[in-house]
């Protein structure tokens, strides 16, 4: 209540700072916090915009489609900027290829520094900006935002949520003091933060029904809810993922319980060590189960091939299309256990996603998950998916979509039959591949492997991008190559 009560406190404020950051370390709860707040300000009519980066997906993951998205936006929520926003683009037709700078001035300020005068505050919510991908874009957009503090005729105020990485650092401190209020989450005391989380405890797990004839009524008891407020440590990931973990349908919730308070923990070890040790714990107890000292190496490599896959790629498809772009002909089977920590369906036409963040910080960083068997090398799994989409990217071929028409334009080609032919895992492959092998530990295999790409498919290639709509990136790719291959 008291964070909730800072922030209205803030936005009613009319000589308030134009930027309110709710700066929190993973877990702490800041995506929660930030998307409820637009959810209660659009339910007041008060939501300007929103946009929620994520590397889990291609199109958020970059700051390509942030301005764009805003200003459509802006259009539903202030219909006075619709005439002036469509003039804009009707001036500047190519806006959306434009450099962020052009299409935050054209498509924002100016419509919003013309606009008639309104009696009205609206806030623009921008989550995870940490996980947009470039640097110089993070402190760009922070830049540019800023520029809108002295706007008369609409007032418009900015909440950011995200981690205290140092291009945010560096792009916040590059603003004038008083533009922005930085509210560290993690500094929140630690009495006000366990309530809150033994309250979510309490709720949560009240609707998870115990083995009758195991449980202290309610269950489970408020020295458990305690001993569990005290591993959490103050984050709120933490809480999450043990809820999921332990109303898991293939286990017990005793069961489920038991393994997590099996640690010895104490609370004053730091939060770090103890989201990791939970990882751990969760990993060994649902992935490798009674096999705990003989998980075959079998289990471990496609442990590590599966999910390393899932947690570096750039977009996120559906399981089966992850399963056809590994070469393999289920995943289902490894993820089946993995319900506490990603986003899985049994239809394995849905997309799969990774709860937080954090999970994928602690399988690629080797100083916090200690246990081999799911450490994740960057590197590799970056290589190993490059390798499996230049295999794809050799199945390509001429006519790709049997069109047999060689003049038809694409816009002419229905959509269904363009998704056939090329479905999203070759999709993935043809737009990622080289971005998989830059970040990769390429051996000289590797590079053959592209000198023969470009000898035998590289046309089939370009063809595909077209089909996709994605000659653009296509032509980024091929001016790295030739830079890669003078180098070389």
């Amino acid at each position: 209540m008291e964070l909730r009560q800072k922030i209205m406190d803030w936005f009613e404020d009319p000589n308030g700072e134009y930027i309110f950051w709710l700066n929190g370390m993973a877990g702490t709860g800041k995506s929660t916090i930030s998307r409820t707040v637009a959810w209660e300000l659009a339910e007041k009519k008060r939501l300007a915009a929103s946009f929620f980066f994520s590397r889990d997906h291609g199109d958020i993951s970059h700051a390509g489609h942030f301005f764009t998205t805003i200003a459509a936006q802006l259009t539903r929520s202030l219909p006075v900027l619709r005439p002036l926003i469509s003039q804009a683009v009707q001036e500047h037709s190519d806006i959306w290829n434009q450099r962020l700078s052009e299409q935050w001035k054209y498509l924002i300020l100016d419509p919003l520094k013309n606009a008639p005068a309104q009696s009205i505050q609206l806030v623009v919510v921008i989550d995870a900006l940490d996980e947009c991908d470039s640097k110089d874009d993070i402190q760009l957009i922070l830049k540019l935002l800023a520029q809108a503090k002295g706007l008369e005729t609409i007032r418009l105020r900015v909440l950011v949520a995200s981690r205290p990485e140092m291009p945010i650092l560096f792009g916040f401190r590059n603003l004038p003091g008083e533009a922005y209020q930085d509210f560290v989450l993690h500094n929140i005391p630690p009495p006000t933060v366990n309530h809150d989380i033994s309250i979510f405890f309490r709720r949560k797990l009240s609707s998870v029904k115990p083995e009758p004839g195991l449980s202290t009524t309610p269950w489970p008891g408020e020295p458990t809810i305690q001993r569990l407020v005290e591993k959490a440590a103050g984050l709120f990931i933490y809480a999450a993922t043990i809820y999921r973990f332990i109303r898991d349908d293939n286990y017990t919730p005793e069961g489920q319980l038991s393994a997590i308070l099996e640690d010895h923990n104490t609370p004053s070890q730091p939060p770090t060590k103890h989201l990791d040790d939970m990882y751990t714990k969760l990993l060994q107890h649902s992935v490798v189960g009674k096999q705990a000292v003989s998980m075959d190496d079998h289990l471990a490599v496609r442990f590590r091939k599966v999910v390393g896959s899932i947690i570096i790629m750039f977009k996120v498809i559906a399981t089966k299309e992850i399963a056809k772009l590994l070469h393999l002909p289920t995943i289902s089977t490894t993820l089946a256990s993995l319900h506490a920590v990603l986003s899985v369906s049994e239809d394995e036409g849905q997309p799969v996603r990774i709860f937080h963040p954090s999970f994928r910080d602690f399988l690629l960083d080797s100083q916090r998950c200690l246990d081999s068997r799911f450490s994740i090398d960057p590197k590799e799994a970056h290589i190993t998916l490059f390798r499996n989409c230049i295999m794809l990217l050799t199945e390509l071929r001429q006519d790709l979509c049997n069109l047999r028409e060689p003049g038809i334009s694409v816009g002419d080609i229905p959509e269904h039959i363009i998704q056939r032919y090329i479905p999203a895992h070759i999709h993935y492959a043809c737009r990622y591949w080289f971005h998989h092998f830059q970040l990769g530990n390429p051996l000289q295999e590797d590079m053959d492997r592209i000198l023969r790409f470009l000898e035998q498919d590289f046309l089939h290639w370009l063809e595909a991008l077209s089909l996709t709509r994605e000659v653009s990136n296509g032509v980024l790719i091929v001016a790295d190559l030739e830079i890669m291959l003078r180098v070389s």
